[in-house]
């Protein structure tokens, strides 16, 4: 499926006002994970109250041990830290990579910024090498910048 498709759905599942954010990050997580063949793990990390750490919300993939990360650990607590983008074409090649599976080969991870304040991020795995492009980076910014609306 296109990414460009998915759009509606993502604005169709943020305004389901009935349902719990929780719920919601959840769909949003079952879409992307259903209709992306390389995303084989997608989740969102939110900033842990007052630490200087991530805490993880709802994912769809495997289970993972990975349920608090440092600020500056691994591919999401340097996102915490840099407020950027960052695309792992090669998990291998990063030095400081938290590994959640041996398939992992990629990962995306985009901040979600509330207010101006990167308030935690969507982390997307990939058994696929590179797959990512700048399309996805491009829709994954506008499904954060919508799930930030419900997080306001």
């Amino acid at each position: 499926m296109n990414l460009q498709d998915l759009k509606p759905e993502i604005k169709s599942i943020v305004a389901q006002e009935n349902l719990s954010v929780d719920q919601r990050l959840l769909k949003i997580c079952e879409i992307l994970d259903t209709n992306i063949s390389y995303y084989n793990w997608v989740g969102f990390y939110f900033k842990n109250g007052d630490k200087d750490e991530l805490k993880l919300g709802p994912y769809v993939g495997e289970p993972t041990d990975h349920i608090i990360i440092p600020f500056g650990k691994g591919i999401c607590g340097q996102v915490a830290v840099s407020n950027e983008n960052f695309v792992v074409a090669d998990v291998a090649a990063q030095d400081n990579y938290i590994a959640c599976s041996i398939t992992v080969k990629a990962e995306i991870v985009i901040p979600i910024f509330v207010n101006g304040e990167n308030i935690g991020q969507i982390d997307i795995d990939s058994n696929t090498p590179d797959p990512f492009t700048e399309a996805d980076e491009r829709f994954l910014e506008f499904v954060c910048k919508e799930v930030a609306s419900i997080l306001k």
